[in-house]
C-alpha cells in the first residue's frame, strides 16, 4: 500500500502488504455494494499534497474490486473526529464522518 494511505472499514483498518487479494475478498464476505474513499482538499478547495495519491489508489482500487468505487470531500474530517469520543482510532473516527457525509449527501 502507498505511505500514508490506511484503508479503514467499519470493522477495523486492513494492515497488511496484500491488501490488493483481501479487499475483494471482504467486499463479498461483508455483502459490500459499494466503497467510498475520502479525498483530501485544502480548505481553498484546491488538491493537497495527497490527493495525487489518493486518485491513483482509487483508479487502483477500482480495477480490484466489482463494486462502485466513489470519493468524498474529507476537509476538516480529522479535526472533527479529533474532539470525538471514544475508543475507535483517530482514522477510524474521520472514516465515520466521511461516511456520514456521503450518506448525507445522498439524502
Amino acid at each position: 500500500m502507498q505511505a500514508g494511505l490506511d484503508i479503514v472499514l467499519p470493522f477495523g483498518v486492513i494492515e497488511t502488504e496484500n491488501w490488493k487479494l483481501e479487499i475483494e475478498k471482504i467486499v463479498i464476505e461483508e455483502n459490500i455494494d459499494r466503497i467510498v474513499v475520502g479525498y483530501p482538499l485544502k480548505v481553498t478547495g484546491e488538491d493537497t499534497d495527497s490527493t495525487d495519491a489518493v486518485v491513483s489508489f482509487v483508479s487502483e482500487l477500482k480495477n480490484l474490486v466489482s463494486v462502485p468505487v466513489e470519493t468524498v470531500d474529507e476537509r476538516f474530517t480529522t479535526a472533527q473526529a479529533k474532539q470525538m469520543d471514544g475508543e475507535a482510532s483517530l482514522d477510524e473516527k474521520a472514516a465515520m464522518l466521511i461516511l456520514q457525509t456521503y450518506v448525507d449527501k445522498r439524502s
